[in-house]
């Protein structure tokens, strides 16, 4: 039987149907290297589910950023709505790596701030990967950093099952051997308690809550429940518990790992003995033996992970254990999954580059004695390691890149759309003001006023993230509905803004490479691309047919570049766009199509990576906004009192939610920037 069952909506269509036919040839006929040239709109995922369906295999899909991973996620399941369709990205809200600035003499510590629903969905991939055959994985890359031993991680997993020996205090003992930690509040995942003659804990994977009943030595139930009101759900007969951690040593292996830190430390001061490097040799011994003293002691330390090397029983300079080595393989060890590389034209050399900004920062370290050697090879995958690790892989793209177009095997063009929509008009104008033309700015403003007119909504893109903000607020100075989006803006945020966009909340969206986005859009007629003719990255042939097809979804999609000079880039560009819209007309005529806008539904992609902490804040927000808006000074001094009686009471739960809304409200606290205060003063 198959694995997967795909839940297609409409059958396949335009060009989609010979794509599917000749990348599933290409899969049986052993092909390593596929590439799907699909045009904007064209349905390239809607293809590729057909692919993963009739291959059969568990799938890695890789994204170049969190937006676009989620995006993705959220149309595999609706296509594999009884699969396991998982997303992996990294678990940092916030991340400065350690380092050290030489020139300067400058130590920046680690610092990171873990989204914990992040970490819950990493778990859940791996843990479903390890158990199931019908896996689908939505992974950044992310995917090619270390994780830890697959085989050490399935092989602590505990099984409870009804009627199976063991007392309470030896079911605790065993999930702490796993990393869960003990707690006599609230739940969350990897904690557990003891209640009365039962034990109660939250897996890390999933949003639900498990209490285990005893009978003396003898587990006599188990109630699986809502975590939040404690209804039960079910009355399973087993449970496998996975470990809370996906590092996973034993108490054996730390003894020894211990032992390789203190000869690798003892190795490194000889070294900096002969090179009369004391200061180095000061500065690594007393790091090092502070760290090994706290990892003996409590089990970890900051900055463990750059001990991995030594806990994995690895070789210097042995590729570390990543989501790659949970996949499955073939009794030749071979990869036994296919890949599809997605925008593989940013993705590619996003690989790529990861190793060496890593390595030129770790060298760093070690040189001045703030890490042993044995810290680099805490470490992405090199380009060819990740070239080795995975399967067969189709790289799907508008434009593909050098790479790409190097090894495939087989080049699959999408050209025409099932929806009959044609590339997007082109209009070149100049960027500077002359004569009766105002200027690139001014002429935009009022194309979009246009545009807005008829219920349509626009985007810009500039080239700096100053003149994003810039440009937006002068937008709402004329009184438009503008937002704007760079790399700044943090994850979340960022898919909150495209959500609220298609939703109408706002009409203008601007942004310096909104290709990043992974940008889906249908409600977008216009597109404006500012300083067209400034030759470079943001404004390369590729960047400027990725940007075009930002209007490509929409039957009215135009685009207007503003240029003073016709760059190669920009020639190039127009000529692929016109060749497609030429065979696209062309179909259209032939076959009779009306061309229309593709109707998407907008989902909230986000409401999977918040916690239940942070969707409470929102709620209490929008439910106070009225509030805070006539008088926001008495309003903030009585939550404060709010807060107070709540810590009186010992409601600490409570008291934490009222300091998150204030932080939020006055922009001050852990997150620098409040979006309360933008999202308010529109009331």
């Amino acid at each position: 039987m198959a694995n997967f069952k795909l839940h297609a909506p409409f059958p396949p269509a335009g060009d989609q149907p010979q794509a599917i036919r000749k990348l599933k040839e290409g899969l049986r006929k052993g092909m390593h290297h596929q590439t799907l040239l699909g045009v904007t709109g064209s349905g390239k995922t809607f293809t590729m589910a057909n692919v993963i369906a009739g291959f059969d295999k568990p799938t890695l899909v890789l994204a170049h950023n969190k937006t676009l991973a989620a995006q993705l996620a959220q149309e595999y399941r609706e296509f594999f709505p009884e699969n396991a369709v998982h997303y992996f990205v990294s678990y940092y809200d916030y991340y400065q790596p350690e380092a050290y600035i030489a020139h300067s003499d400058t130590y920046i510590e680690k610092e990171a701030m873990i989204n914990a629903e992040i970490d819950r969905l990493r778990h859940a991939a791996t843990q479903a990967l390890l158990t199931r055959k019908d896996v689908i994985i939505v992974a950044s890359v992310s995917a090619i950093y270390g994780l830890g031993s697959p085989a050490e991680y399935e092989k602590v997993h505990l099984k409870i099952s009804v009627g199976g020996a063991g007392s309470r205090a030896e079911l605790i003992r065993k999930l702490v051997g796993i990393y869960f930690e003990r707690t006599n509040a609230d739940l969350s995942p990897g904690q557990l308690r003891a209640v009365g003659n039962s034990l109660e804990f939250v897996p890390v994977n999933e949003h639900v809550m498990y209490r285990v009943s005893f009978d003396g030595e003898t587990i006599a139930h188990i109630d699986q429940l809502d975590p939040v009101s404690r209804a039960k759900v079910a009355e399973p007969e087993s449970v496998f518990v996975f470990p809370a951690r996906h590092f996973v040593t034993s108490e054996e292996e730390r003894a020894r790992a211990l032992e390789d830190i203190k000869l690798e430390l003892e190795e490194q001061l000889a070294r900096f003995k002969r090179e009369e490097k004391p200061l180095e040799a000061e500065r690594l011994k007393r790091r090092t033996l502070h760290d090994i003293a706290l990892i003996r002691e409590l089990g970890y330390t900051n900055g463990i992970e750059n001990y991995s090397r030594h806990f994995d029983g690895r070789k210097p300079g042995q590729p570390p254990f990543t989501l790659l080595s949970y996949f499955p393989h073939a009794k030749d060890g071979s990869p036994d999954f296919l890949t599809v590389i997605d925008e593989s034209h940013v993705t590619v050399p996003q690989i790529g580059g990861m190793y060496a900004g890593d390595r030129s920062r770790k060298d760093n370290l070690v040189e001045y004695g703030f890490r042993l050697p044995s810290a680099r090879d805490n470490r992405p995958l090199t380009f060819e390691e990740f070239e080795e690790r995975i399967g067969q892989v189709v790289y799907t793209s508008a434009t593909p890149g050098a790479y790409e177009q190097a090894h495939a095997e087989q080049v699959v063009e999408q050209i025409i759309r099932p929806t009959g929509l044609v590339d997007p008009e082109l209009t070149v104008r100049p960027v500077v003001e002359t004569g009766n033309y105002p200027g690139q700015i001014a002429d935009f403003v009022h194309e979009a006023e246009q545009t807005i007119t008829r219920g349509g909504r626009a985007l810009a893109t500039t080239l700096t993230k100053q003149m994003t903000e810039d440009l937006s607020a002068f937008l709402r100075a004329r009184g438009l509905k503008a937002e704007y989006l760079h790399s700044d803006v943090k994850t979340i945020d960022r898919i909150d803004i495209l959500t609220n966009f298609r939703k109408g909340a706002f009409d203008i969206l601007v942004g310096v490479n909104l290709l990043r986005e992974g940008l889906d859009l249908p409600e977008v007629e216009l597109v404006g691309i500012l300083d067209a003719d400034k030759e470079g990255f943001l404004r390369s042939e590729t960047s400027l047919i990725q940007t075009i097809g930002r209007a490509a979804r929409n039957v009215s999609g135009r685009v207007l570049l503003y240029a003073d000079v016709m760059t190669g880039s920009l020639e190039r560009a127009i000529s692929e766009t016109n060749r497609r819209r030429a065979l696209q007309l062309a179909y259209n005529k032939k076959h009779g199509i009306t061309p229309r806008t593709i109707k998407k539904e907008i989902r909230d992609i986000a409401a999977s990576m918040r916690s239940e902490h942070q969707k409470t804040i929102d709620e209490l927000l929008i439910l106070d906004a009225l509030a805070y808006k006539d008088d926001p000074k008495a309003f903030i001094k009585r939550k404060r009192e709010e807060m107070s009686e709540a810590v009186e009471r010992l409601d600490f739960e409570t008291a934490a939610l009222i300091r998150d809304e204030i932080y939020k409200l006055e922009g001050t606290g852990p997150k620098k920037k409040s979006r309360a205060r933008k999202a308010l003063s529109g009331i």
